[in-house]
């Protein structure tokens, strides 16, 4: 009998191998973009095409039952594995969710189908095939092959094509744009805490008195903005703050490392991947209404941040502004939609501000970044796995008239008597507006440093009115911005950017405002690259 098994050349045999054949071929074009988005998911869609590999050559020395029910057993298990990442979701991988009519999906479930068609067939067919049969048995595995392979080419352009230069795959099909336009919010489980406290504090604008980019004394022009003297407050101002503490009793200020120092008065960052939940407590000990307002995320009315004539009462109007000593807890949902679009790279950037006033606010100093990662693609904090080095800038002309701390400042230090004439001048006016990076003039901003050869993340950020058009320019090495090569990119009010770079000159350099007038007031800085 085992010779007889052996022997036997039925009908079914050469289609199965040219099933086994097209299942592997089908998975091949996504295998890279799994390995990148979750390796344990890469490595099985690599055991599954070598084991249909390594069927096929079986079927080649022998087709008894043993041989068939492996090849329906693996037809099998991969079609049930298919349906389980299109309903539930695999660990770590939640794009392909509701994704059913993916091209190389349905390809790839098609051969499968059809390995556990002719593997059933094998196990119960024994009598060896005719030779007419056999010659159609050919004939028919010649057609599933050249067909797989044909529609394996149509079906991968077809996601390149959708997925644009982001590399998303499958998940830039047509059932992606369903998903990021408005599906029902997947978690992972994931919530993120952050503790974070609007606070008074005094800010200095040039806290080493000098001009760090000329390396000489503050000139006339850099005074105006960087000195105290009659008529003109100086570099320090009373400012409020979004700052980082441990945990819900505010009592210990989560201090920043040495490698953070340049964010200067940008509140913390806030890292989550597709599919977290970010929860905020928040406490306001400024001495006017503040809130917490996020770009980019989900959320309810209760965690919105702004108050406007919404319709809403109740307990929907406490995120609005919370009173000096209050507190508020603002909830915010991070779905696919919130994360990186298919001209993205691993992670995009939001910013959150406080929006009960929203331009005193501002004014005041209330901004922050916020960062989210593709999910599969981020460390435990958030932060994506591809880059080394994440640094956040925001350039922006704080106008300090427009501060709600104006009158305290004023009283502060300007010395007395103040008249009105000189509230009300011109050049009062201009030596308020600090045109800063991160709210530091004329290079005082603690230099990030980062390394040749790593893949360094720029998120830069703009806020202010139409004077806040402004040109970031990195001396010494360039970055990719949407696939294009640049070394200077635009950015308007509320304007975020995501440049990526990769140093390759080592030395210290500027980045600094290309808008000239922004240049002589201050909006200039340094970056340095070592080894």
């Amino acid at each position: 009998m085992a010779s007889e098994d052996l022997r036997d050349t039925g009908v079914w045999r050469y289609p199965a191998i040219a099933a086994c054949l097209v299942a592997a071929i089908a998975h091949l074009p996504v295998t890279p973009s799994h390995l990148r988005e979750a390796a344990y998911l890469g490595v099985l869609f690599v055991l599954l095409e070598l084991a249909c590999v390594a069927l096929a050559l079986l079927l080649q020395l022998r087709s008894d039952r043993l041989v068939a029910l492996l090849v329906a057993g693996l037809g099998a298990a991969a079609i049930i594995a298919y349906v389980v990442s299109r309903s539930i979701g695999l660990p770590l991988v939640r794009d392909d969710i509701g994704n059913w009519a993916d091209p190389l999906g349905v390809l790839s479930v098609a051969a499968e189908a059809a390995m556990v068609g002719f593997g059933v067939a094998g196990w119960s067919h024994r009598r060896e095939a005719r030779p007419l049969a056999r010659r159609a048995g050919l004939a028919g595995a010649a057609a599933i092959l050249g067909a797989g392979l044909a529609m394996t080419v149509v079906a991968a352009s077809a996601d390149v094509g959708a997925a644009g230069t982001g590399g998303m795959g499958t998940a830039a099909s047509d059932s992606y744009w369903a998903a990021v336009g408005g599906s029902a919010f997947s978690s992972d489980g994931v919530t993120r805490t952050y503790y974070i406290e609007a606070d008074e504090v005094v800010w200095d604008y040039a806290p080493t008195g000098s001009n760090q980019v000329t390396g000489k004394p503050f000139d006339d022009v850099a005074a105006t903005y960087a000195v105290a003297g009659p008529g003109r407050i100086g570099p320090k101002y009373l400012k409020c703050l979004y700052r980082g503490y441990t945990d819900a009793a505010f009592a210990h200020l989560r201090s920043r490392p040495a490698s953070e120092q340049y964010l200067g008065l940008l509140g913390p960052v806030i890292h989550a991947a597709v599919g977290d939940t970010i929860k905020v407590v928040f406490k306001n000990e400024c001495p006017f209404p503040t809130s917490m307002h996020p770009h980019g995320v989900f959320y309810a009315k209760d965690s919105e941040g702004a108050g406007y004539n919404d319709g809403t009462s109740g307990a929907d109007r406490l995120d609005d502004g919370v009173p000096k000593g209050g507190t508020h807890t603002y909830t915010w949902k991070v779905p696919q939609r919130a994360g990186p679009g298919p001209a993205d790279g691993s992670s995009v950037m939001w910013m959150y501000h406080s929006h009960t006033a929203e331009v005193a606010d501002t004014y005041a100093g209330l901004m922050g970044p916020m960062v989210v990662t593709r999910a599969g693609q981020a460390r435990a904090d958030g932060s994506p796995k591809d880059v080394d080095r994440e640094v956040f800038m925001e350039f922006f002309i704080d106008n300090e008239m427009a501060s709600p701390l104006l009158a305290d400042n004023v009283k502060r230090y300007l010395k007395a008597p103040v008249s009105p004439d000189l509230l009300n001048s011109e050049q009062f006016a201009e030596s308020n507006l600090k045109h800063s990076i991160n709210g530091y003039l004329f290079g005082n901003m603690p230099m990030p440093t980062v390394r040749k050869g790593q893949h360094v993340r720029w998120y830069v950020m703009d806020m202010g009115t139409e004077a806040d058009l402004h040109t970031p320019h990195w001396h010494g090495n360039d970055v990719t911005v949407n696939g294009m090569r640049m070394d200077v990119v635009s950015l308007l009010p509320a304007g975020m950017v995501v440049a990526d770079m990769v140093p390759d000159d080592v030395g210290t350099w500027l980045f600094h405002c290309h808008v000239n007038d922004h240049i002589t007031a201050g909006m200039i800085s340094r970056y340095r690259v070592t080894r």
